[in-house]
């Protein structure tokens, strides 16, 4: 497995497993353009882990100079438990560390237990005091 930066020339392939997971909540910000915006806002952040040529996961990392967040961890169901999870958000805290980043925030989706699940078991807590609001502009 190659972890690599994410190339915006694998961005249909990482939409792809991105749509085919459930638990992933993909909206108008995840359109080529968008996704393309967000990493150049972000550089050497988010990562895409390879299995030859197939995308095998992906990790969305930006932060606003204050906190981090994390998007769309994902791993193929087919490369599932080998570590590849860890490793992908391993490699973008580093960064953030590196760009003088200490906090890191992530969402998971209520219906995402398999994700819920895996955050639960690393080092990260869950925040029952944040209510999390949205809106479109």
């Amino acid at each position: 497995m190659e972890i690599i930066p994410f190339e915006m020339s694998r961005y249909e392939a990482s939409y792809s497993l991105w749509a085919a997971t459930p638990g992933i909540g993909l909206s108008a910000s995840d359109s080529k353009e968008e996704i393309g915006s967000f990493l150049k806002r972000n550089p050497d952040l988010s990562f895409i882990a390879l299995h030859g040529e197939e995308v095998a996961g992906t990790i969305l990392c930006g932060h606003d100079g204050r906190r981090g967040y994390i998007y769309h961890l994902c791993v193929s169901p087919t490369f599932r438990h080998q570590g590849i999870a860890a490793a992908l958000t391993e490699k973008s805290l580093e960064n953030l560390r590196r760009a003088g980043i200490k906090k890191c925030h992530l969402f998971v989706l209520k219906d995402n237990s398999e994700g819920y699940d895996f955050w639960m078991h690393s080092s990260w807590h869950e925040r029952p005091d944040l209510i999390v609001f949205s809106l479109e502009t």
